[in-house]
């Protein structure tokens, strides 16, 4: 797979392609739907397939502070559109300029002349140029003059629910990480930093490494199952992670993610990692003495350890009911 960044600007784009459009924030089980389909055309018409998606998000231009928080990094996402098989990603810088753009200029420039683009995949509800002004149907009527042929595709369900971007925030938002999962097809992860702490966890029996997390979404306070992957390491090692502020220790503690690792010892400050959340275990608890708070994190190691120990995959049945169609939303979330 290729990457091109400020792909309005840049010199080399693949010409002939099938194109997808739109966030792809999360990389979700519908929007990877609709990436095989895509894949799959371009493939039976010898074609490139192609993502183009937005960086960043339209609405942190947009809606500023009360844009949503992403579900991924910009790295993040590069990461698993790869894994999907496609051809090329092209980011879209998106900012005031780009966003004043016509829907006719977006079809006529971008997709026709810069990309010859032959099929252009996207949701029924799809909406693109200046104040959303172009629709599904306008996108037909240019493919139909520019020689692109515009497909909407099916939204996805699952147990009655749209598959979007939106209702995995929320669900993230209130600790339901495991019907996340299943929506996103993968475990929740969030990367960043190993930065030092203030060594309680050593200090009570527990060591743990805690994460400057560089994504925007992180779940709700809490204690989860979970699995960090250090790129140092060749395993992805089990652990066990709160969310909070730690109210048994400090009275308006900021906000740490922090993990206990099982059988691990090595100094990894400064390291890159990924943190994955599979399950969560209970609520952030104040206890009357670090002696009980002790006592509890032994129990969660307990749990997290028969969580994983009864999963060769946790996510090898990722969705509770099948899911149907293609996604909707892999155009506008």
């Amino acid at each position: 797979m290729q990457t091109i960044h400020n792909a309005i600007d840049a010199p080399d784009l693949p010409n002939g392609c099938v194109v997808t459009i739109g966030n792809y924030d999360g990389v979700h089980a519908g929007q990877r739907e609709v990436l095989a389909q895509v894949v799959e055309r371009a493939k039976a018409e010898d074609l490139f397939s192609v993502v183009v998606t937005f960086d960043p998000h339209p609405l942190k231009v947009l809606k500023g502070d009360a844009a949503p928080l992403a579900l991924t990094t910009a790295r993040q996402k590069g990461k698993l559109l790869a894994e999907s098989g496609v051809d090329f990603v092209l980011f879209v810088k998106f900012d005031a300029e780009f966003s004043r753009m016509s829907a006719e200029s977006f079809a006529r420039d971008f997709l026709a002349k810069r990309l010859e683009a032959k099929h252009v995949m996207v949701g029924s509800d799809f909406s693109f140029g200046k104040d959303r002004e172009g629709d599904f149907a306008q996108l037909a009527a240019f493919g139909q003059e520019l020689g692109f042929c515009a497909e909407a595709v099916d939204e996805v369900r699952s147990q009655g629910n749209r598959v979007s971007s939106t209702l995995i925030r929320g669900l993230l938002a209130g600790g339901a990480v495991e019907r996340a999962n299943e929506l996103l097809g993968r475990a929740y992860s969030i990367t960043g930093t190993i930065v030092q702490g203030d060594r309680m966890g050593q200090k009570i029996g527990w060591p743990t490494i805690n994460l400057d997390a560089a994504n925007e979404l992180i779940p709700a306070t809490g204690v989860y199952a979970s699995r960090v992957q250090f790129p140092s390491f060749p395993t992805v090692f089990d652990g066990v992670t709160n969310i909070g502020t730690r109210p048994t220790v400090y009275e308006n503690y900021q906000q740490v993610v922090e993990t206990h690792i099982l059988e691990f010892r090595s100094d990894v400050y400064g390291e890159q990692v990924e943190l994955s959340f599979f399950r969560r275990l209970r609520d952030e608890m104040l206890f009357h003495s670090t002696m009980d708070l002790s006592a509890q994190i032994s129990r969660d190691v307990d749990s997290a350890r028969d969580y994983f120990r009864t999963l060769s995959d946790p996510l090898s049945d990722p969705l509770a009911d099948p899911l149907v169609g293609a996604p909707e939303d892999s155009v506008v979330e």
